[in-house]
């Protein structure tokens, strides 16, 4: 079950989230003092600045008498949190004439080339014809990992050897989906930070080289982010949104980490959609991102509400 994987990804974080928050409300009247305590708790399941946000939404509702008792708090907190996830979900581009272009890029480290195959993977199981291209040319391990998960999967995978240039791999990759008529097409990239300004100067000349086939393309920019980095990844999405016209995230590690919070930060500098979140080690293991099964997972209302 999709919302089970989900909630079982986000164990580390929901536990130190309703760990908090049980302590908190538990045989406790609702206060000035209880409220400053939450805002503690918010902030260290890395919801940072956003945390304060919501407890001082909340110390204005509870100065209006809008919310009286401590029950009252962690639906509020729910809402509070859904409202400001607002439009951050939503469905991988489909392009109306086959291939769709999907390019994904991030630092070395994040788990960009695994989940490549997971989306890949995701791909296949909805039916759809998939074509991998490997433009991480500076690193061998990246081409010959990409190339054992399309192996497995019976993808085919256009590639050359290490230190070729990435947009001629692009090139051919383009080339390629549209002589196969594949559904999808997706271009890995060499792990970069925005400080290296010769490969966001590569990552420039890989899309123009793959417009050249498909001027509409690449319909989906891809950013990889580590969540088990909590503010890095903040960091870093704020610093690829400067550089690298991206249309999307994949948040990959979220079983290995409690700062699933920080999904709220990265919204806060990053206004594009969360599109996936990799849930665990394995193939299956990414599952599209919806607001509510999120905000769900990570508070656990069950275990929040007192008594």
């Amino acid at each position: 079950m999709v919302f089970g994987k989900l909630v079982l990804a986000l164990k580390k974080t929901r536990e130190v989230l309703t760990a908090g928050l049980s302590r908190l409300f538990s045989g406790r009247k609702l206060d000035e003092a209880l409220l400053e305590e939450l805002e503690e708790v918010l902030y260290n399941s890395d919801l940072g600045p956003v945390g304060t946000r919501v407890v001082d939404e909340l110390k204005l509702a509870y100065k209006r008498k809008e919310v009286k008792e401590t029950a009252e708090v962690p639906a509020f907190l729910r809402q509070r949190l859904i409202a400001m996830l607002k439009g951050c979900e939503a469905p991988l581009v489909r392009a109306a004439k086959a291939p769709t272009v999907i390019l994904v890029v991030g630092v070395n480290g994040s788990g960009k080339t695994t989940s490549i195959a997971k989306l890949a993977r995701f791909l296949q199981q909805q039916g759809a014809s998939v074509l991998l291209g490997a433009g991480d040319t500076f690193r061998a391990a990246a081409v010959e990992q990409l190339t054992l998960w399309a192996a497995r999967m019976g993808i085919p995978i256009v590639k050359q050897a290490t230190g070729a240039d990435p947009a001629a791999v692009a090139f051919d990759a383009v080339a390629a989906a549209i002589a196969r008529k594949v559904d999808y097409l997706i271009l890995d990239t060499a792990g970069r930070l925005h400080t290296q300004k010769n490969l966001m100067t590569e990552l420039e000349k890989i899309v123009r080289v793959v417009k050249k086939n498909l001027p509409e393309a690449p319909h989906e920019t891809l950013l990889v982010l580590d969540a088990t980095t909590g503010q890095n990844a903040i960091r870093q999405a704020s610093e690829f949104a400067k550089s690298a016209p991206v249309t999307g995230l994949i948040l990959a590690k979220m079983d290995g980490t409690a700062k699933g919070g920080a999904v709220f930060g990265i919204r806060e500098v990053m206004p594009v959609p969360v599109k996936f979140l990799g849930t665990g080690e394995g193939l299956d293991d990414l599952e599209a991102f919806g607001v509510e099964a999120f905000v769900d997972a990570i508070l656990d209302l069950g275990k929040t509400v007192p008594a």
